[in-house]
């Protein structure tokens, strides 16, 4: 997936002319704290809901100092340096341009957890295991195995690093709701098991933490 094919529809860029007010409106009606400022297809940089709110509603976006001038990705950059690029910088939004640094579109925190939400698999029925394990010990493919021994597949799987720690967390979906054999089969191959949720304990707390997000999102 390239970010290209992540781009917002809806949201748009400022311009210099607009005011503090109508970015912060715009801010507000699309559940972000960051929008980006063009001027004729060129990209002038980034205004943050912080520094938005420490001059007068009705100053022009040209008459503020932007921060982050350079934060973008090119079109045909990977969905994982979209990510990159949030999650280094804290901001809500990336804008994206295209080979000639021209400004084509927004990617935002949304579209990304769509994107991710429907590639790995969490719509599927099934179960969440998530194991403790070190970095470099472990395999997927002896994992994948022993959970196939017990009727069930891996049907998506991710990485967490735990800070300053050799071990990770991995998080691994299975096709399956009865996942009690399978935590036993892996407990017996010493493997430890971090967590595990079954689909309706799962859903209940991914609800609990949308909520959570959204809470955020509004403050």
């Amino acid at each position: 997936m390239r970010a290209k094919e992540l781009i917002s529809n809806l949201v748009l860029p400022l311009l210099p002319d607009d005011t503090v007010e109508q970015a912060l409106s715009m801010m507000s009606i699309y559940h972000i704290k960051d929008l980006p400022v063009v001027s004729n297809s060129i990209l002038l940089g980034l205004l943050s809901e912080d520094e938005a709110t420490t001059v007068e509603p009705q100053t022009k976006i040209r008459d503020i100092k932007l921060s982050n001038n350079y934060i973008y990705v090119k079109s045909s950059d990977h969905v994982f340096e979209v990510l990159n690029r949030l999650s280094e910088n804290k901001i809500t939004i990336v804008p994206v341009v295209d080979d000639n640094e021209k400004f084509i579109g927004i990617i935002t925190q949304d579209d990304l957890i769509h994107f991710y939400a429907s590639s790995f698999s969490f719509n599927e029925p099934g179960s969440i295991i998530v194991l403790e394990t070190s970095k470099r010990g472990y395999s997927l493919s002896e994992v994948s195995r022993i959970i196939e021994m017990e009727n069930a597949s891996v049907i998506a799987s991710f990485i967490t690093e735990l800070d300053n720690s050799e071990a990770v967390l991995l998080t691994l979906k299975l096709n399956k709701n009865d996942i009690h054999e399978v935590i036993i089969a892996l407990e017996r191959y010493d493997y430890k098991i971090h967590a595990s949720f079954s689909e309706k304990e799962y859903n209940d707390d991914l609800k609990d933490r949308y909520d959570q997000l959204m809470n955020y999102l509004n403050v």
